[in-house]
This record gives C-alpha cells, sequence and structure tokens, in this order.
C-alpha cells in the first residue's frame, strides 16, 4: 500500500493534445504521464521549487517521491483508463465491438480483475472518445469528442495577406474532463509533496494545459483532489474466497479435481514507462505495446530544439516482473544543451491477473 492521489480537470474549453505526428489536423486523446511532468515542473518553477522537485523525481537516485499517470477521460463520476491488456477484450460480441474500447471506465476493469466478463446488452462503444459507456441509448455523448476550428493570421504589414489554417481540438460535453492519478513513495513524500502538487495543478489549471494555451485553450476550473492508498483506490483487490475441500472419493468414484493453481499478477500501466537497465521484466511475456515520444525543447534558456526521441512503454500494458516496475528518467537533451532534459518514465502500476497474456 502507498499514499496516493487522484485530481480531476474540469475544462472550461477546447483542450489541443498535439499528436506524435504533430500534425495541427490530429489531436490526442491522452495526455501523457511524460507531458504531464514536463509541465508540472515548470510550474514548480513558478513555485520556486524547481530544483527541490527534480531531486526528489527525475534525479532521484532510490526511489522517487512522486509518480504521475496520464491524464485520463472523466465524465461525471466516471473514470475512464485504457484497460488492462492481458483481461482485454472480452469474448466477440454481435453487438458490442469491445476492441474499439480505447477506454472503460475502472468499475469494468474491478470487474475484468474478479473474473466477470462485461455483459454485452449493457454497454455501447462512443465513437468519437472510444469509451465504452453504459446502456443502449447510442445518441449519449462521450466526455469529448474531436473537432477542427478555424483561426486566420492576418500579415501585420499588409492586412491582405491572410492565411486560415484548421487546429485540431477536443470539445468536451457536460460533464466531461479529464483525471489523473499521482502515486507518492512514502508518507514522508506525501507529506511534502501534496501540497505544492495542488498549487502546481491549480495554477495549471488557470494557465492550461497542452497546446494553443495562448488562445485560452487547456484551462480548468479548479481541480478537484481525492486522497487514498494504492491499488485500492483504483482496483481494490478481490476478497479471498476460501476453496472448497473436497470429500474423499469413494470407492469407485473418480478422483477429485486439483485445485487451482493462484493466479498470476502482472503490472498494469497507467502511465507510459522506461525501464531501468537492471528491471526484472520478462518481455517475452505481458501484453504491451511500444510509442516513440520526441517532442521539442520548452526551457526558460533556450526553446525550440528537437528532444533525442525515446521508444517507451504504452499506457494499459500489462508486463510480467516478479516485482513492481520502477522505470527511468533519461536526459533526452540535445548535444549541448545547457540543463538536462528528464523523459520521465518512472511506473505507475497496478497488479492485475496476467491471464491472457502471451
Amino acid at each position: 500500500m502507498s499514499p496516493a492521489l487522484i485530481v480531476r480537470f474540469h475544462p472550461l474549453g477546447p483542450w489541443r493534445i498535439g499528436p506524435d505526428s504533430g500534425a495541427r489536423d490530429g489531436v490526442e486523446m491522452v495526455f501523457h504521464s511524460d507531458a504531464l511532468f514536463s509541465a508540472v515542473t515548470h510550474a514548480m518553477l513558478s513555485l520556486g521549487v524547481l530544483e527541490e522537485w527534480l531531486a526528489a523525481t527525475a534525479g532521484a537516485e532510490g526511489e522517487p517521491a512522486v509518480r504521475l499517470s496520464s491524464l485520463f477521460p472523466a465524465m461525471g463520476e466516471t473514470l475512464f483508463v485504457p484497460p488492462p491488456r492481458s483481461l482485454w477484450p472480452p469474448p466477440a460480441s454481435p453487438r458490442v465491438r469491445w476492441r474499439n474500447a480505447r477506454f472503460v471506465p475502472l468499475a469494468v476493469v474491478r470487474d475484468l480483475v474478479s473474473d466477470r466478463l462485461p455483459k454485452d446488452s449493457r454497454w455501447f462503444v462512443d465513437g468519437f472518445s472510444g469509451c465504452l459507456l453504459p446502456g443502449s441509448d447510442q445518441s449519449v455523448s462521450g466526455p469529448f469528442r474531436p473537432a477542427l476550428r478555424s483561426n486566420a493570421a492576418v500579415d501585420r504589414v499588409s492586412s491582405d495577406a491572410v492565411e486560415v489554417h484548421r487546429t485540431a481540438c477536443l470539445e468536451f460535453t457536460k460533464g466531461g474532463g479529464f483525471w489523473g492519478l499521482v502515486s507518492f513513495g512514502s508518507e514522508e513524500a506525501k507529506e511534502r509533496w501534496s501540497g505544492p502538487l495542488e498549487a502546481a495543478f491549480r495554477l495549471l489549471a488557470d494557465t492550461g494545459l497542452g497546446g494553443e494555451r495562448s488562445a485560452g485553450w487547456g484551462r480548468s476550473a479548479q481541480p478537484e483532489f481525492e486522497y487514498g492508498q494504492l491499488p485500492d483506490l483504483i482496483v481494490p483487490p478481490p476478497a479471498p474466497v476460501a476453496e472448497p475441500v473436497a470429500a474423499p472419493a469413494e470407492e469407485g468414484e473418480a478422483a477429485p479435481a486439483p485445485p487451482k493453481p493462484p493466479v498470476e499478477n502482472g503490472w498494469w500501466l497507467l502511465s507510459l514507462f522506461s525501464p531501468a537497465a537492471t528491471e526484472p521484466i520478462d518481455w517475452n511475456r505481458g501484453a504491451y505495446s511500444l510509442v516513440v515520444r520526441g517532442g521539442r525543447v520548452d526551457s526558460p534558456l533556450s526553446s525550440g530544439a528537437l528532444k533525442r526521441s525515446l521508444r517507451m512503454v504504452e499506457e494499459g500494458g500489462v508486463l510480467a516482473s516478479p516485482e513492481p516496475p520502477r522505470g527511468a528518467a533519461p536526459n533526452v537533451a540535445p548535444d549541448g544543451f545547457p540543463h538536462p532534459v528528464y523523459r520521465f518514465g518512472y511506473a505507475v502500476a497496478i497488479p492485475v491477473p496476467l491471464r491472457g497474456a502471451a
């Protein structure tokens, strides 16, 4: 068990989360954990605790004081997550294309962990957001939908020169938003960093997250905070069920079936993950996919240079490991840059059954 914090954002307008391709007419539906760490780090600079924050997180020699998940969709009280790949999708159904669901409610994951499959008569997949929604009324909207907004760039010298361009964004429905998870390394880390983190998230709600912040995008009402313990805050472990004791077989009867072997656990990622060199992960098992992360440096000293690309394990992956994955925060600064630029790849991981993984 470790202390943790859920933060909820309630957008006040469109958000732009740029895709890996950088295309202006594309938009991502997850605010990845490395980008969230970068945003929080900029906020810590404004709060005057940047050096201590980096020493406790990306620059930590041992366990980091704080780990950040990615931001995922939320709608009202429902929190959506990328389902564990070792448990998803359920068996094929003629009514619901389970594979099309990029995000499912936490309640569905809790059922999957307990070996309860969702009933296809109770769910449908929202085509705009990729969220699995309850009910059968497909006119009900998910938490957001992608949209294109047009803008015009006007030449300051000659007003006759006008260039129209369109930018993709997420437009939110009533009650739609984002949520994320903070995992603290200890109670002492929680006492030290819960206050600055709440202040940083409030600052980011005012100044915005993602692209086009100068146009007012990415802003949020005051975030909400909920404290608890992991993994119970996300997926409480199922109650233990006592195995019935089989009576000895009488003469002429078949011997009772042997008890079922214990279910092996894997580690379900709620963040991007960059493995440390000595992690005992069995990469031939598990269920995961990789993504290449790049981008440009945003620094008070110098901005615009390309970061070195890094391959990372995507959210929703399930890793086979005898212990929780740790992760790393490699320096991806371009050659000759005046200070390190960290790609935060520490894992926020929840134990789930490994069944179904290759």
